[in-house]
């Protein structure tokens, strides 16, 4: 059965805090009809700061979709080189083991893919399958891994590399006053992270069991981005919150038709995205508060970091050291609204360590 190994997660080296972005808000927004409304849910996100691959007053200014994507592309096949040799030492595995990569982001539109730059500049076999994916936005994660299992069931013996690249701050757009970009303003952070499906269970990490899809019908336009001529402009609906608790009997059932009762499981790696998907989570899942506190301690240090936010909280789980046994959830939210859901049972003694590659910042 395929494992899902410790990750490696890099966040870039320029910090705003949640003070100074709300101040930041009020001098650049001053007189905006609802700047109290976005400065209230900002604070209330749980999220004390972010990193950022530019500095801050580079990252307010204004520019066009084609400075966006440029920048994307230069800072990504130079942050994530190193974050992909951590996520193969934490695996055991060298380039030439590997027979597929899954790049993620959200964040810049490339063709072709940061995939076939890897192959070509760090020495990936010529015949590696590329699967890159770009528009499931913060459920991309969840929806990684669980492309990564299903080539690795298709195809036994294979090992799957997976890229989330998410530089969320090349999304600021200054010009743009509605509430669903203010508030993103305040929550989105950028990080780099790699993980490892390996194909056999030589190594510790999660025994991928199963996967499972939904999409919540009728709210394809509640987290959506509005594509113009300076870039990507988020835009989130109101209903959202409430549609992450109408998501949770489908959540309970999955977790259910595998043999398990959700308030029960071991540990939870769930995509961070805000503190009301948690809140879900609680009430009316029933999942402990404190089971929820890897996620929580995520998005407080980095905010939403799309994609790669469950790779990141599954890092905190895999370092606190699972026992043989556990039995855990990853699960993914994101546009559509979309939900990417996988199970499995912790299996091969404590995560393999390696210095510095599970949370390095450059």
């Amino acid at each position: 059965m395929p494992v899902l190994c410790t990750p490696a997660v890099a966040v870039p080296e320029h910090v705003v805090t949640q003070a100074e972005t709300v101040e930041l808000g009020r001098r650049m927004f001053a007189g905006h009809p609802h700047l109290a409304l976005a400065t209230r849910m900002i604070e209330n996100t749980g999220v004390l700061k972010r990193h950022l691959i530019r500095p801050v007053r580079e990252t307010l200014t204004s520019v066009d979709f084609e400075h966006r994507n440029r920048v994307f592309e230069q800072e990504a096949r130079t942050r994530v080189p190193p974050v992909v040799e951590q996520a193969l030492r934490l695996a055991s595995l060298a380039v030439e083991d590997v027979d597929a990569i899954i790049f993620v982001t959200c964040s810049a539109y490339q063709m072709p893919a940061m995939t076939a730059w890897m192959i070509n500049e760090m020495g990936f076999r010529l015949d590696t399958t590329q699967i890159p994916i770009v528009q499931l936005g913060c459920a991309a994660g969840g929806a990684a891994i669980n492309r990564g299992f299903d080539f690795c069931r298709a195809r036994p013996g294979s090992n799957v590399l997976i890229v989330s690249c998410e530089f969320c701050s090349l999304l600021f757009q200054p010009d743009d006053l509605a509430v669903g970009n203010l508030l993103s303003d305040g929550l989105f952070g950028d990080a780099v992270a790699a993980a490892v499906i390996r194909g056999d269970d030589a190594v510790p990490g999660l025994l991928l069991e199963e996967r499972g899809s939904h999409l919540i019908p009728n709210t394809a336009s509640w987290i959506s981005y509005d594509v113009t001529n300076s870039g990507f402009h988020f835009r989130l609906h109101k209903g959202v919150p409430g549609a992450f608790r109408d998501a949770m009997p489908v959540l309970t059932k999955f977790v259910a038709e595998n043999g398990r009762n959700l308030p029960e499981l071991d540990f939870y790696a769930i995509h961070c995205g805000g503190p009301r998907i948690l809140d879900a989570l609680h009430e009316p899942g029933g999942v402990p508060r404190e089971a929820l506190l890897p996620s929580l301690a995520t998005l407080r240090d980095y905010g939403n970091i799309a994609s790669a936010s469950v790779f990141d909280v599954f890092r905190r789980i895999a370092e606190a050291g699972p026992a043989e046994g556990d039995v855990g959830l990853i699960a993914g939210f994101g546009p559509g609204i979309t939900m990417e859901l996988v199970i499995g049972t912790w299996t091969g003694g404590p995560a393999l360590s390696d210095t510095g590659a599970s949370h390095v910042v450059r």
